[in-house]
């Protein structure tokens, strides 16, 4: 059974930054499976961040999100990574890592990690 654990969420200062660790276990293909971070905020839809392909490339991410945040993965430790930078009010939500091009909330299988943003 795959399983897949968030964590690096916090509370964080405009202009901070924080690193949301994913780790995936009972998942043998893992690194030949890209991987997506999805958000949640307060109230609102779903949204789609950022998506890494296999074996690192190619990688996508929103517009609200690029030039901020960089996604990464570690196929050896099975993990997925989000760096956060510039963070603002607007990133303020709970943070999922999901298997393949996940875009809607059926495909979540996970807990999520909150990242809140906030003076």
């Amino acid at each position: 059974e795959v399983q897949l654990a968030e964590s690096g969420g916090g509370l964080v200062q405009p202009g901070g930054s924080l690193r949301l660790s994913c780790a995936a276990s009972g998942f043998p293909s893992f690194s030949i499976t890209p991987m997506t971070w999805v958000r949640q905020a307060p109230g609102k839809a779903l949204e789609w961040v950022s998506t890494i392909g296999r074996y690192g490339e190619p990688t996508d991410y929103a517009d609200s999100v690029k030039g901020r945040f960089t996604i990464s993965r570690d196929n050896d430790k099975n993990m997925l990574y989000l760096q956060l930078n510039d963070l603002t009010t607007e990133d303020t939500a709970l943070y999922y890592c999901a298997k393949g091009y996940c875009r809607t909330s059926s495909c979540l299988e996970s807990q999520g990690t909150q990242v809140t943003v906030s003076s």
